[in-house]
């Protein structure tokens, strides 16, 4: 593969970083327009989302590649390109059966999946009607992400990660011109627009990455499925891949369900779980994207050494990065709402006729409060998608599957038990703490087969980068004290404010980071060539 982690690392972020800025104001606009627990349409279009939603995180971040890529690396490495091609032609021809069967009983049966993610909503039946005419509209996103995942394994294991990295800005940009064009409509009609901007987001991507695999020659030609050895093989590797890579999602599915009991909770738990997704995404999923092609060759090639220190330079960029973004999030959470959902919002929406931000101050401090719990699992979720490649790309799906359930189970059982106490924030509280078990396992267990060997470097420098990030959340404490003497220098905009003080906070961790030795730029010459 050309370059290291560094290099490609840098062209997903990127791309990541780009879509997450326009995924930002397409979050910001809906929120503005449609609001969050006063108004039942932004209920019934996140819940609708939620599934489809779910799947392209599967597909295009994690389950699928975990399955697909050291196969299909495996394929390039015993028979070269012919043999990879043919073989990504198989599963294509897999896919489009069954995801075709499944989308035409979900459309069928579309009360049911609703039931499914959102039980609560059978006692509003206007909310359960319109999630189920949102479902309908949006549920072909789910097939078209999931050949879009295929298209991305291929071109990922090629070592071209732009088409895929860029194309999500899609799906970005049709919601924020769906909602924006009928943002003065009824919000039964905006929620529509913005449910076939959804589906229109997909058919986007998938053209984009047809083209990508077309100009690498590996444009998979369409045959009739066929029940192979191969499939075989990957549907083994899948079905726990999809369980393992996907915990955090199905916890996030079950907690939905949990927190429909509440009205509103649907809204704060997705306008929530978007913001903490910008790092997840730029840090995590990208770390994760990058480092599966690049362990699977080098465990294929007999290189562990090498798998191994790619392993722990990975963990120290991604603690370096996430811990500050977790320390900003705990102490700024409902600042950070404040600013984005009702402030910012609010001058946006002044161009639509001087509309102010349908986002209450009820719907900023319940979004805050989860933004907050969110934060603390951050460098969880982070580490997870780097643990879990250092098995997939040996085949090894079951170990992160029998994890993955148990950190479903203890999900569940949380969330349960604590919602009468906490109400929804009890689902963030349970996804939190069933990730940091869920990456102690993973951890442990590749300790014990000496494919993870942190080492004094890998101890010391997360040691100094927590300190840094400590003396961060102090410094964002004592800077929101004095937010309304800045935004008077802005026009009394407090939103601005508070992005100004993210900054300073973002240079003040700069200086501490190099002076406690947590980072040396020296550090990104050497992980260039990982």
């Amino acid at each position: 593969m050309s370059g290291g982690i560094v290099k490609s690392l840098a062209t997903v972020s990127g791309m990541t970083m780009l879509s997450r800025v326009l995924g930002f104001v397409r979050q910001i606009l809906i929120a503005g327009v449609i609001g969050a627990g006063g108004n039942p349409v932004a209920d019934a279009f996140w819940a609708a989302f939620r599934l489809p939603n779910m799947f392209r995180r599967l597909f295009a971040e994690g389950a699928f590649h975990a399955a697909f890529v050291p196969m299909f690396q495996g394929r390039r490495v015993e028979g070269g390109d012919p043999a990879a091609k043919a073989f990504a032609e198989e599963v294509l021809a897999g896919l489009v059966f069954i995801l075709t069967l499944l989308t035409a009983l979900v459309e069928l049966a579309a009360p049911l999946f609703v039931y499914l993610v959102a039980s609560g909503f059978a006692n509003d039946p206007e909310k359960f009607e319109l999630t189920t005419l949102y479902s309908r509209i949006m549920f072909p996103y789910l097939m078209m992400m999931s050949l879009v995942g295929l298209l991305s394994g291929v071109l990922n294991s090629l070592g071209r990660f732009a088409a895929s990295a860029g194309a999500p800005l899609a799906l970005n940009i049709c919601l924020i011109v769906g909602v924006a064009a009928f943002a003065d409509a009824e919000t039964e009609i905006t929620g529509m627009a913005a449910a076939w901007a959804v589906f229109a987001g997909g058919l986007i991507q998938l053209v984009v990455l047809l083209i990508g695999a077309w100009r690498q020659g590996y444009l998979p030609r369409l045959r009739l499925p066929r029940l192979t050895k191969s499939m075989k093989r990957l549907f083994v590797l899948g079905a726990p891949g999809f369980i393992s890579a996907g915990a955090v999602q199905i916890n996030l599915i079950v907690g939905t369900n949990i927190a429909s009991q509440q009205p509103g909770a649907v809204s704060w738990l997705m306008n929530a779980d978007q913001l903490y997704q910008l790092p997840l995404a730029v840090i995590g999923i990208a770390l994760g994207v990058v480092l599966l092609p690049m362990l699977s060759r080098r465990v294929k090639e007999g290189d562990e050494e090498g798998a191994a220190r790619a392993i722990n330079r990975s963990l120290e960029l991604a603690a370096l990065l996430s811990f500050p973004a977790a320390a900003a999030f705990m102490v700024m959470g409902s600042p950070i709402c404040d600013a984005l959902f009702r402030g910012l919002a609010s001058d946006a929406l002044s161009l639509f006729g001087g509309r102010q931000s349908a986002f209450t101050a009820n719907d900023v401090a319940m979004t805050g409060a989860a933004l907050a719990i969110f934060g603390a699992g951050l460098p969880a979720f982070v580490w997870h998608k780097i643990f879990s490649p250092a098995f997939f790309a040996r085949e090894d799906t079951r170990t992160p599957m029998n994890y993955a359930l148990v950190s479903i189970g203890l999900n569940i059982v949380l969330a349960l038990s604590l919602f009468p106490v906490f109400g929804f924030l009890s689902v963030a509280v349970s996804t939190v703490a069933a990730a940091w078990v869920q990456v102690a396992l993973l951890a442990q267990r590749l300790y014990r087969n000496r494919h993870f060997q942190p080492g004094g470097r890998l101890a010391g420098r997360i040691a100094r980068i927590a300190l840094a990030s400590i003396g961060l959340a102090v410094f964002l404490h004592i800077a929101l004290g004095y937010t309304e003497p800045i935004a008077a220098v802005f026009a009394n905009r407090e939103w601005i404010a508070v992005v100004a003080i993210a900054f300073a906070g973002l240079g003040a961790y700069g200086v501490l980071a190099l002076a406690l030795g947590a980072a040396k730029l020296s550090d990104y010459k050497t992980l260039a060539g990982v």
